[in-house]
C-alpha cells in the first residue's frame, strides 16, 4: 500500500499542510477533496518529492526519502493540472518520455517491452491515430490525455493526479475515470487524485479525505466522507442541499426527443 505519516510541507518556511496521515491500499483510488487553497496540490507535490517535507511517505513499504530520482520515477508518477508545452514533440515522442526511468538515454534504446507499453497506452486512450501529431497543435482535452498516457507509461506503483478530468467533456471524463480505475486494479497500484467535482469523486473513488486549512478534516470511504458534516464546514455551503435542489430540477425537466 501507499502510506503517508505525519506529513508537513510548505513554502518559505511556512507549513501549508500539517500532520497529514492516511493509507491507500493497492488496487484502490483515494480522492483528495477540499476548497481552493487548502493544500491539496501541495500534498501531491510532497508525496512526489517535488518539494521538501517532514514526515514519511512509504510506497509498498519503502521510504521514498532516500530513493534516487530515476528510481523514484518507477515508483511514483505525478500528473499536475498545469500542462505546459515547452517543445513541439509528437504525441508518440511525448508519451515515450514516460519510459525514461527504464531506458539508457532520452528517447533512445527503447526496448520491445517499452514499445509495447507505449503502443498499448496509445490505443487504450484513443491516441493511436494522433501519434504523429505535434502536441502544440492539440486541443486541451487531447493534450490532457497525452500527458496522462505519459504518466501511465511510467508504470508507477503510485499515481498522483491533480484534477485528472480537467479540460475534458463529460463523456471523456467518465471514459477516462473508468479506464484509470480498471488500470489501477489490473496493475495492483494505488492512486491518489485531487477532485473538485464531488459527483466525479463519488463515482470514481474508493476512499477519500477532506482537507481544510492544511489539515485532514475527514477520512474514510467516499460515502462516509461525502455524508459527513465536515463537508459543509470545509466548503462553507450546504452541499447536500444544493445537490438535492439540482437533482429535483433534473427530475422536473421533461426529456425532449426533438428540437423545439
Amino acid at each position: 500500500m501507499t502510506e503517508v505519516k505525519n506529513l508537513c510541507a510548505g513554502y518559505g518556511g511556512n507549513d501549508v499542510i500539517r500532520n497529514i496521515s492516511f493509507k491507500v491500499e493497492n488496487g484502490k483510488c483515494l480522492c483528495v477533496l477540499g476548497p481552493n487553497g487548502c493544500g491539496k496540490s501541495t500534498l501531491l507535490k510532497s508525496i512526489a518529492r517535488i518539494i521538501n517535507y517532514r514526515g514519511f511517505v512509504l510506497a509498498d513499504g519503502d521510504d521514498i526519502s532516500a530513493v534516487p530520482r530515476k528510481q523514484l520515477a518507477r515508483k511514483i508518477a505525478l500528473l499536475s493540472q498545469n500542462m505546459q508545452v515547452f517543445f513541439p514533440y509528437t504525441v508518440y515522442e511525448t508519451i515515450s518520455m514516460g519510459r525514461y526511468a527504464y531506458s539508457r538515454g532520452f528517447l533512445k534504446n527503447l526496448s520491445s517491452e517499452d514499445t509495447a507499453i507505449i503502443n498499448d497506452t496509445l490505443k487504450k486512450l484513443d491516441l493511436w491515430d494522433s501519434r504523429d501529431c505535434m502536441i502544440d497543435e492539440l486541443s486541451g482535452g487531447t493534450l490532457q490525455r497525452v500527458f496522462l498516457a505519459k504518466t501511465l507509461t511510467q508504470t508507477p506503483r503510485v499515481i498522483l493526479l491533480d484534477e485528472p478530468a480537467n479540460h475534458l467533456d463529460l463523456k471523456h471524463q467518465i471514459a477516462l475515470l473508468d479506464y484509470l480505475k480498471a488500470w489501477v486494479k489490473e496493475n495492483n497500484t494505488s492512486l491518489i487524485g485531487v477532485f473538485h467535482d464531488l459527483n466525479l469523486a463519488r463515482y470514481f473513488g474508493d476512499t477519500a479525505i477532506v482537507m481544510d486549512n492544511g489539515n485532514v478534516a475527514a477520512c474514510g470511504t467516499v460515502e462516509e466522507v461525502l455524508n459527513s458534516a465536515v463537508l459543509e464546514t470545509a466548503y462553507g455551503i450546504d452541499i447536500r442541499g444544493f445537490m438535492r435542489e439540482s437533482l429535483e430540477k433534473w427530475k422536473d425537466t421533461p426529456l425532449r426527443t426533438t428540437s423545439p
